[in-house]
């Protein structure tokens, strides 16, 4: 593949939370442009690209939170992965925006074990220029196995107008999730995530994790399970599945926090069925909001559940009428 050699100079900004005060200006930037190298971001440094309160400084410089920063990032191909024709269900799509329905099953973004058959070979199917884009310009991610919508910035100013938003949590994401265990009432759970002590695959409610806020609403209740809706107030890896789990109502299908399976009793034979067969997390990205990265308003999207999900739904309300 032959590739452009012009480089397109973009600023990006961002304020430093004052959470991070004491913190080394290399680290700061690591941590609020994660998609972009170390190696690369202290290359900018010394070269004068990033400026703080309009200053130039040294990449071990401390800051002391609410600095101003702006980086003037190259456009430069910066995804290795092959496209692939791996059809996508596009809810919307501008010159600066696309909004796609996940199915359950697909990867989001390479990595060991998955480098083929991921959303973003199919992104570079689509539209060859987001090679350009830090992750094809997937600004978020949901797990393999869950399904819905998400946003992939199409241009560099996009994608940081996408990531600040997603740090100020001025984004809106709702899920709908069956729970095994009949919910009395919602509420928050406000606990930190962060990777499991011996399992570094799994993640788990820790002291020494990353602050993690997640909101539930009952919409409706089984014998045995509830449908919730969850509101993220933040995005932490897998974090309603560890919140479920932590408050013991883990996510319907989760083989990873749910627990071993049971059957549960007095359980009719189409739900037994679609128990056994449901072998995913029951979780689905249902709505997501956000304000336009060039027109600045905001836009709204609604993806109804997948066939798998609504099947199931059915069969736990045949169950309560027979």
């Amino acid at each position: 593949m032959d590739y452009s050699e012009e480089l397109v100079m973009t600023r990006l900004t961002a304020e430093v939370p004052y959470e991070m005060a004491g913190m080394r200006l290399d680290q700061v930037l690591a941590e609020l442009f994660a998609d972009y190298s170390r190696s690369k971001l202290q290359t900018w440094v010394k070269s004068g690209r990033v400026q703080v309160n309009g200053l130039t400084l040294k990449p071990k410089d401390k800051l002391e939170g609410g600095e101003a920063i702006s980086l003037d990032a190259e456009a430069e191909v910066v995804v290795v992965s092959e496209a692939e024709a791996i059809p996508l269900d596009i809810i919307y799509e501008d010159e600066s925006l696309l909004i796609v329905n996940k199915p359950a099953g697909l990867v989001v973004h390479p990595a060991a074990g998955n480098w083929r058959g991921t959303l973003l070979n199919a992104l570079l199917n689509h539209d060859s220029n987001l090679e350009t884009l830090p992750r094809a310009g997937i600004v978020h991610r949901i797990d393999k196995e869950t399904s819905g919508l998400l946003m992939i910035a199409k241009t560099l100013q996009a994608h940081n107008s996408l990531t600040k938003q997603l740090q100020d949590r001025e984004i809106t994401r709702e899920y709908l999730a069956i729970t095994r265990g009949r919910m009395t009432a919602g509420g928050t759970v406000d606990e930190p995530i962060a990777r499991h002590p011996t399992d570094r695959k799994r993640y788990a409610v820790r002291e020494s994790g990353k602050f993690a806020v997640t909101h539930y609403r009952v919409e409706r209740r089984f014998a045995r399970h509830t449908l919730v809706r969850v509101k993220l107030e933040t995005g932490r890896t897998h974090q309603i599945r560890v919140h479920m789990a932590h408050i013991r109502y883990p996510l319907l299908g989760d083989q990873v926090y749910g627990g071993r399976f049971q059957m549960p009793a007095d359980c009719s034979e189409r739900l037994e069925k679609e128990l056994r067969c449901f072998k995913r997390q029951a979780l689905h990205a249902e709505k997501l909001g956000l304000q336009h990265p060039v027109t600045d308003e905001y836009c709204e999207w609604e993806q109804s559940l997948p066939e798998d999900m609504a099947r199931l739904l059915e069969a736990l309300a045949d169950n309560e009428r027979d």
